[in-house]
């Protein structure tokens, strides 16, 4: 485990889950786990696969492992065990629907699929399975009767997931991220948030995402600290949870979900809720804007601004505000200590504070390219600089405001370029919207027409009226930026972690007009 070139990630890991390490490392739903023990699982799990073919060699392509586990012990020893064997893990999701969990399968080439008990299940009642693709059981792989050695362990610069992105701008592509590209993340994102052995995760965020998976599972779990997994979110039960934490990672719709819980609580429980929230050292929010209402809510809670920063599936952690210093509401912060940041003009000139540009970045956590499709992969790439596709703008202290992505958030309507982003933060001051989203239109007269759709606050729906809110808007924003059409919707096209899916929403405006 001593040579340079072997994975950084997994010589982390057994740092941490080494024999003589009794300490808690998973807290599920189910049981607690020692750092000894889940090192021990892990080695059986790797054993398992080894001894069914399922292992990399020096000379072959590592196989591809799917893994459909609940969240906890058992998914974290399904990840590290595919990895110590060598092969590569492709983490799916309960969230999404069977034809995409089929397609993941398909698109990975995975030879096989870890399985927990509970979704083993739910796959042998569905009339078409996923395919061919042999079903493995984690309880029994993680019994098997031998340890996998740890002294000759994969190299750094071999893939050690498949992570798809997000698709809120078009077909989910497959991130090769490598054991280097993890172990350096989780080292980086540590060092930034002073994380220490004593600091206690609260984790519900999906694990086929790299902010569930790298930014949060994994920073704590290297780190040799607590982290507390619930399979999925409920409000109520991370409020009760909230009590053994001091750092609590989520989405914007998390946190405002636990907001309005904790609103509709009764008093007594809101001041035990209350006291929760003052044991947290560190709230952070990624994955989409945060809007600063609920920032400042927090602030009251907590004692401090969420931490806000930026990051992608194919960067990890690119930019963050600070642990200890100055958090600025709506930015993103400065660069990651290890990272380099760009924001550059249509010329690949960097830009000046106040102008805005697309954010270029190179680090050690930056992907090693797209699965199978190398034409991607070089039009992603400028000298090393890996282009973001989200346009930003530095301020004079050197902080990054997020002003949305280049495709679907910076629309040009006569002339101007509108931010998205900007509009729906305004919009979310009007005490009647619970939340916005804002889509560019093609438009004959203007080339293109922002377009706001509106969710109300329950009982306020007869407030969102077009020319109302259109009037009230120009009160807060240039008149150019206010949008030209206001519709209310019931619900919005979401991921799994909440964000909003433009384009499918853009479609359904489309329906509309």
């Amino acid at each position: 485990m001593s040579d340079p070139r072997s994975s950084l990630l997994l010589q982390r890991f057994f740092a941490a889950a080494r024999p003589d390490n009794s300490a808690p490392a998973i807290v599920d739903e189910a049981e607690t786990v020692s750092f000894r023990v889940l090192g021990e699982r892990v080695r059986r799990v790797a054993a398992a696969l080894a001894a069914q073919g399922l292992t990399g060699a020096d000379d072959a392509e590592p196989p591809r492992v799917a893994m459909l586990v609940a969240q906890g012990s058992g998914w974290v020893e399904s990840f590290f065990g595919i990895t110590l064997a060598g092969a590569i893990a492709v983490p799916l999701s309960h969230l999404h629907p069977p034809v995409e969990q089929q397609w993941f399968v398909e698109a990975s080439g995975a030879q096989a699929i870890i399985v927990s008990e509970d979704m083993r299940a739910e796959l042998q009642s569905r009339d078409e399975p996923l395919g061919d693709v042999p079903l493995l059981d984690i309880e029994s792989l993680r019994r098997h009767e031998n340890l996998f050695l740890t002294d000759s362990l994969p190299m750094n610069a071999q893939p050690a997931v498949i992570l798809y992105t997000s698709g809120t701008t078009g077909k989910p592509k497959g991130a090769l991220i490598t054991h280097r590209n993890l172990g350096e993340l989780a080292r980086l994102v540590a060092e930034a948030w002073n994380w220490q052995p004593s600091d206690s995760l609260l984790h519900c965020l999906p694990l086929h995402h790299l902010h569930g998976l790298g930014i949060a599972l994994f920073v704590s779990l290297l780190a040799g600290s607590r982290t507390q997994m619930l399979q999925r979110f409920d409000a109520t039960r991370m409020w009760e949870a909230m009590k053994d934490a001091n750092v609590l990672m989520g989405v914007p719709t998390m946190h405002k979900k636990l907001l309005d819980a904790l609103d509709a609580a009764p008093p007594d429980v809101q001041a035990r809720w209350r006291e929760h929230a003052k044991g947290l050292r560190l709230v952070t929010s990624g994955s989409a804007a945060l809007p600063t209402t609920i920032g400042s809510r927090w602030e009251e809670l907590s004692g401090s601004y969420p931490l806000e920063r930026f990051g992608m599936t194919e960067i990890g952690v690119g930019m963050t505000n600070p642990v200890a210093g100055k958090r600025k509401p709506g930015s993103c912060g400065k660069p990651l200590p290890g990272m380099e940041i760009r924001i550059v003009d249509e010329a690949g000139q960097d830009v000046s504070p106040g102008q805005s540009g697309e954010i270029w970045i190179k680090g050690p956590s930056v992907f090693a390219g797209y699965d199978g499709n190398p034409e991607a992969t070089r039009e992603s790439f400028v000298d090393g600089w890996f282009k973001s596709g989200d346009t930003a703008t530095w301020d004079e202290e050197g902080y990054c405001r997020i002003l949305g992505r280049t495709s679907v958030d910076i629309l040009k309507s006569g002339g101007y370029k509108l931010s998205a982003l900007e509009i729906e933060e305004v919009f979310r001051e009007h005490p009647a919207v619970a939340d916005v989203a804002v889509v560019g239109i093609p438009d004959e007269t203007w080339g293109e027409i922002a377009v706001a759709s509106i969710l109300a606050r329950p009982g306020q729906e007869g407030e969102i009226e077009e020319s109302t809110l259109r009037d009230w808007a120009k009160q807060h924003i240039a008149a150019y930026k206010v949008p030209k059409r206001i519709l209310r919707f019931d619900e919005f096209p979401r991921n799994p972690v909440g964000k909003v899916l433009k384009p499918a929403l853009k479609d359904l405006v489309s329906e509309r007009l």
